[in-house]
């Protein structure tokens, strides 16, 4: 019987997905023994935007989140997402700065490295990628999936011979925008599958309603594994829900390993939750409705909801369909880049800017010329040469890579916040991100250690 991993995403992507990454520590802690007594490949917990979510909005330090989740969860692997480069920002780092956060991140409990590059420029991953093995975690390359004339199964089997010959573990096709229609799903499985000997994973979203069709077909063609959520926490802009998939794959023969009577009572923990989040607000029913009209633009969700807020701010939404219609004709113009973070935010910007001006590229972004510079890696396809020359000037494009431009800073930034910070692990929250870090500090420092809470609670009760 062939075995489908399936690795549960409540902890991360789903609530990533659905509440802004809002889930706190405290409210999923009462089920972590269950989700590891479940039988799933792993638990992906970490990474993405929850480092950025605990500092700014949750009060929480995440170094100590990703510790308190692996006291409790010893059997199942815990799994992150890494930008490569950019680690869990929005810019690139010095590579020295990327070890030491995967040295940390391995060093706390973390055992799968999902690692990717907006772009599939793998020069942007080497170095996440040599020393997630060095620490002896398990280094799984990503191919970001999207859908452009450049893009097919041939180009995406090159990828993965690629990342097999730099040395992961295992590959994830990442559809971050929900586009695999099921037969793509099936005859790229195949083709990679072909290509390579290791395992390959499939990640996708069910914003535009056919990520359930695509992972059975992924299962038909030999995947390995695929990405899930819990139902209370499932579908829309999330993954396709964790108990449904588990017994349409058991009914068609598959092995996923998950207990369904586990599984049940993760769900009940977590309804309540949705209901809670539902009434505050803070789940907009809006995002678990399909949007297949995704399928054709293909704009993910927060990319439109961000040009919906641009125009609105420059009373402007009646020229919507016009941004609309701009989108794909930026993205061609620089050569069809992956609409993920932060190319999406680049192009749908970029967009609503030619629009609002009257004039294509009358004015070019500050990180559009960075993008044609080469500041994020090699574009996909070849860069408009008009829009080359408007965004370089006499500039000359980097050539090589960018982060070899870049001095070492851990060290440095180490010595600079000797007086502020007492751990490696909050300078690099700070390298991350310096402004919110320091106001999380601050607060840190304000508010009392449970050590003095039980030494007020004791001395109360004498």
């Amino acid at each position: 019987m062939k075995k489908i991993h399936i690795t549960e995403t409540v902890l991360r992507d789903a609530n990533q997905s659905l509440i802004a990454t809002r889930l706190p520590y405290d409210k999923f802690a009462p089920i972590l023994k269950d989700l590891d007594d479940a039988g799933y490949y792993s638990l992906e917990c970490w990474g993405g935007a929850t480092f950025d979510s605990c500092l700014r909005y949750l009060n929480e330090d995440p170094w100590e989140r990703l510790k308190k989740i692996k006291s409790i969860v010893k059997k199942t692997p815990l799994q992150m997402l890494l930008r490569g480069q950019n680690i869990l920002g929005y810019k690139h780092y010095p590579d020295d700065v990327v070890r030491e956060f995967i040295k940390k991140s391995v060093y706390h409990g973390m055992d799968i490295i999902r690692i990717f590059d907006a772009l599939n420029d793998y020069d942007n991953i080497a170095v996440a990628m040599d020393e997630t093995i060095k620490q002896g975690a398990h280094a799984q390359g990503t191919i970001v999936y999207t859908v452009s004339p450049i893009h097919d199964v041939k180009n995406y089997a090159n990828l993965a011979k690629q990342l097999e010959n730099m040395g992961a573990n295992s590959i994830c096709i990442k559809d971050m925008a929900g586009l695999i229609m099921p037969d793509i799903a099936y005859d790229l499985v195949k083709g990679i599958k072909e290509e390579v000997k290791i395992p390959v994973f499939l990640h996708s979203h069910c914003t535009n309603g056919i990520a359930e069709m695509a992972y059975y077909s992924a299962a038909q063609a030999g995947v390995d594994g695929i990405d899930t959520a819990i139902s209370s926490f499932s579908s829309g802009t999330a993954q396709p829900p964790t108990e449904t998939m588990h017994q349409a794959l058991k009914s068609a023969g598959f092995d996923t390993g998950l207990s369904i009577e586990k599984l049940t009572e993760i769900n009940n923990f977590f309804k309540p939750i949705r209901q809670e989040v539902l009434e505050s607000g803070l789940l907009d029913p809006k995002v678990l409705t399909p949007q297949p009209q995704g399928l054709t633009n293909q704009i993910p969700g927060g990319m439109l909801s961000n040009m919906i807020s641009q125009l609105k701010a420059q009373n402007s939404i009646e020229k919507l369909e016009a941004v609309l219609a701009e989108v794909p004709r930026v993205r061609e113009d620089l050569g069809y880049p992956p609409l993920v973070t932060p190319m999406s935010q680049m192009v749908g910007t970029q967009a609503t800017v030619n629009v609002l001006t009257g004039e294509r590229y009358k004015m070019v972004l500050k990180e559009v010329k960075a993008y044609c510079k080469g500041e994020y890696g090699k574009a996909p396809g070849k860069i408009n040469e008009e829009v080359m020359k408007k965004a370089l000037g006499n500039d000359s494009p980097i050539v090589g890579r960018y982060a070899d431009t870049l001095e070492p800073a851990f060290e440095k930034t180490k010595e600079m916040l000797k007086d502020k910070v007492s751990t490696e692990e909050d300078v690099l929250s700070y390298l991350a991100f310096p402004q919110i870090a320091e106001e999380f500090f601050k607060k840190r420092a304000e508010k009392p250690s449970e050590e003095q809470l039980r030494k007020e609670t004791n001395s109360e009760v004498i």
